[in-house]
Order: C-alpha cells, then sequence, then structure tokens
C-alpha cells in the first residue's frame, strides 16, 4: 500500500465485511496507525488483519484504527479488546502475526504471549 487512495479503496471493498461500530459486546482489533506505526508497517498489519478476517468470514470483529500510542520503538502494534476482559496490547506485530493474532487470540482464545507487551507474572 503506497497511498492514502488505496487505503481509501480497501476501505470501501471491505465496508459491508465488519460490524458497526456501535454494536456492543463485540471484540475490537485496534491498529495503532501514527506516522510512526505506518513508517514500521502498520497498513500491511491492517490489510493482512481485514484479510483474515475476510477469509475466515468473521462477521462480528470490530477493526479500528488509532493514533501513536507513545512507544514508538515497539511499532507497529495492536490492541485487542474483548467484552469483559483486560485490553492485550501486542507490539512489533508483522502481518503474518496479525494473522496468527487473529487466529490464536480472537478464535481460539488463547492471547499470544511472546507478542505481548502487557504479560502478568
Amino acid at each position: 500500500m503506497k497511498s492514502i487512495e488505496e487505503l481509501r479503496a480497501i476501505k470501501e471493498r471491505n465496508k459491508g465485511d465488519v460490524v458497526s461500530r456501535n454494536e456492543k459486546g463485540v471484540p475490537t482489533i485496534n491498529v495503532h496507525m501514527g506516522t510512526c506505526g505506518i513508517a514500521a508497517g502498520a497498513r500491511e498489519v491492517l490489510t493482512a488483519i481485514m484479510d483474515e478476517i475476510k477469509t475466515r468470514n468473521l462477521d462480528k470483529i470490530h477493526v479500528v484504527q488509532s493514533g501513536c500510542p507513545g512507544m514508538c520503538i515497539n511499532e507497529p502494534m495492536l490492541t485487542v479488546t474483548i467484552p469483559g476482559e483486560k485490553p492485550y496490547v501486542y507490539i512489533k506485530v508483522t502481518p503474518e502475526n496479525a494473522k496468527s493474532i487473529v487466529l490464536r487470540h480472537l478464535i481460539n482464545k488463547q492471547p499470544v504471549q511472546e507478542w505481548l507487551l502487557n504479560l502478568d507474572k
């Protein structure tokens, strides 16, 4: 992805594939898309997540974007929030890791410990 036009085209293509942000009680994936995140590959991570959700026909997941969380050294970052649970912050996410997070965390309900920032010890 090289331009905002490409990002808009992806958004338009996928508009009907994700649930409304107003729907309560569904998992959310927040891809942090500040300048540092984009430079580190956040657009490719976002695209991988959207592709994986579409491939697996997951229709009850919010995918949102936000700005920089202030930890540029850990970019690309994403946060998975499942209702009733604490948020899970993933760091240095690659497109392949993002696909695995969808499968392992959102489908199989097993957070991927080795990629988490906020480990409880």
